[in-house]
């Protein structure tokens, strides 16, 4: 039952859309199905914000890998000169090599995310790489060698300038994706290696030596091959004494704070020169290209302590550049909102990325589970609470290039499933993320159906014509297309749905800003419904400013028609689209009726 909220008193004779997940454009509907016009509402928003006065609970996220986005500028593609640390790797048949995608490319389509309702992007990280280690490719940018300049497989530091001052002139943001915890494999263990770096022989890890090993024994005895001294910049990052040095992490326990992830040299990010060393690299590049936020890597594997000092000085910094809403984000590859909001609160960061969230949804959406899987998520939202930030500042999504796509998940976990009734969940998935608290983000391909085969590289396709044979050989939801095309197409079902989202949740301030209160759940209809209700967070005066409304969200995540009962606190519900049907009665009751995969959204009186 819907129990009446105290702020939502006042009438409210503004438009709601209620749609379904299939439903078409804003700008093509029926003049005949009952639908007004959103810009009557009294809800409607103004118009929004420029990049830098916006919060950031008011923007559209795309992640994108630059290097299987677009290729821009083909004289980059194998990166520096040959005989460089950062030479080499392009083979656009491999999944796992570099492809050619730069920042030029980005530039290229900026059209086409802003008429998607992108308002930022977040790539993956974009510094100089090591480009090849042990057998593998760069192409994902997590094997940084310089903190202080792009890597050319990317373009030039002019190239990231332009398509940051070009996104900026169109009102959209850009976030690096940074890294504190491990630089490229450049530190080898005397115990473990030859001189050359290679492993001795019968070795291919070096085994982690505890917290109380090292007191026994110390370190290992760390050295540099000859032929890669002096790679890293700043200059202090060449010194193994500021590095952990205990041999490699199993991602278990201790040794996931302490050990090298797969031979990357961990930094010792408790040493106080490092922490005012990391402040010192990432303040610079903040001066320097004025990016509008960080997302930061592997934020689990370093100690909370190093988060509380470098958190706060990042985002001083950027508020003395002008950038008052900078914001930052981390991965805490966890879902598990205790776990999460520990990094909110006791380590300072603004925002991490919502794993929690993606679970939950994904699990309802992409594999069937009960609804009741998403009541019991937002029932610990107020674990983010605390006197700086709260859950409206998490990062939404639902995959990624480590674990794969909702494609993906919806080929393995519903294999007899019609491709039909895919799209369907997948375009209900991402109405669930645009109308959920929180701030979207859209993962690169999945706008037109991508589905991979996995996740890692499997999950990594090309937007530009693809040559790599398990990704041409996937069947891509709502098109006969493969990435063995371009996919960069306005009118795929996805792109369009997701383009109507982005316009629904502009339009409705309470989606950016408004409290998530659970209402109810049915697991055996599969039905649930939240509504999102005013809060004192939202901003005075603009396009956030309704104190008194309250709208409600209802999900049919079956293959069949239902209908729900609700109490009704309100004079009437009011509805835009022909598509759910609800109707009051006399005895206090509303019911509303929602056809198969769909949604309904709706105001209140």
């Amino acid at each position: 039952m819907i129990k009446k909220t105290s702020k939502m008193i006042m009438a409210f004779t503004a438009i709601l859309l209620a749609l379904t997940a299939c439903s078409p454009s804003l700008n093509n509907r029926d003049p005949n199905s009952g639908v007004t016009n959103s810009g009557e509402s009294n809800n409607a928003a103004q118009p929004q914000s420029s990049y830098l006065k916006r919060d950031v609970r008011e923007d559209v996220f795309y992640f994108v890998m630059p290097d299987r986005f677009n290729n821009g500028d083909v004289s980059n593609d194998s990166g520096a000169p040959k005989g460089s640390i950062s030479h080499g790797g392009l083979d656009t048949t491999s999944k796992w090599a570099f492809h050619g995608g730069d920042m030029a490319g980005i530039e290229q389509k900026l059209d086409y995310l802003k008429s998607m309702g992108i308002t930022a992007i977040w790539m993956t990280p974009i510094l100089r790489n090591k480009a090849v280690q042990k057998g593998g490719f760069a192409h994902h940018g997590y094997w940084i060698v310089d903190f202080t300049e792009i890597d050319p497989h990317f373009g030039s530091n002019a190239d990231l300038k332009r398509l940051i001052d070009t996104a900026h002139k169109k009102d959209i943001k850009v976030f690096f994706d940074i890294i504190t915890n491990h630089t490229a494999d450049v530190i080898k263990y005397e115990e473990c290696h030859n001189a050359d770096g290679s492993f001795k022989s019968g070795l291919d890890r070096c085994a982690y030596r505890s917290l109380q090993e090292v007191k026994e024994q110390g370190t290992y005895r760390a050295f540099v091959p000859k032929k890669e001294q002096g790679e890293k910049f700043p200059e202090w990052l060449n010194d193994p004494r500021y590095y952990h040095n205990q041999g490699d992490s199993t991602f278990e326990g201790e040794n996931s704070l302490y050990g090298d992830f797969n031979g990357l040299d961990d930094i010792d990010t408790e040493d106080p020169e490092v922490v005012k060393g990391m402040i010192d690299i990432y303040t610079k590049l903040i001066s320097e290209f004025k990016p509008d936020g960080f997302r930061i890597d592997t934020v689990r594997h370093v100690q909370l302590p190093f988060w509380q000092a470098f958190s706060p000085a990042i985002m001083a910094h950027a508020k003395a550049e002008g950038i008052e809403n900078f914001h930052v984000f981390g991965e805490v590859y966890d879902p598990n909102p205790e776990a999460l909001s520990s990094f909110t609160t006791e380590g300072k960061l603004p925002a991490v990325l919502d794993f929690g969230f993606q679970s939950a949804v994904g699990g309802v959406f992409f594999e069937d589970k009960p609804v009741s899987t998403i009541e019991t998520l937002i029932a610990q939202d107020h674990l983010y609470n605390d006197e700086d930030s709260n859950v409206d500042q998490l990062l939404t999504f639902l995959g990624n290039h480590d674990m794969g796509r909702p494609g993906f998940f919806l080929n393995k976990h519903l294999p007899n499933a019609s491709n039909e009734e895919k799209l369907q969940r997948s375009m209900l998935a991402h109405a669930m993320m645009f109308f959920s608290r929180g701030v979207p983000v859209v993962y690169y391909g999945d706008e037109q159906g991508f589905t991979g085969d996995g996740n890692d590289v499997d999950a990594r396709e090309d937007m530009m014509p693809s040559k790599v044979a398990s990704y041409n050989d996937n069947t891509l939801l709502g098109t006969e297309q493969t990435t063995k095309n371009d996919n960069f197409n306005p009118q795929h079902p996805l792109y369009k749905s997701i383009a109507e989202y982005a316009a629904i949740r502009k339009q409705q301030p309470l989606l950016q800003y408004g409290v998530q209160e659970n209402k109810f759940f049915d697991d055996k209809k599969q039905v649930f419904a939240f509504a999102r209700v005013a809060n004192d967070t939202m901003p005075n005066g603009g396009v956030a400013q309704q104190n008194d409304e309250a709208l409600l969200v209802v999900f049919n995540v079956s293959a069949e028609q239902q209908t729900v009962t609700v109490s009704q606190q309100y004079e009437s519900y009011l509805v835009v689209s022909g598509a759910a049907k609800i109707s009051a009665s006399d005895n206090g009751e509303t019911q509303i009726t929602l056809p198969a995969f769909s949604f309904g959204l709706f105001s209140s009186k």
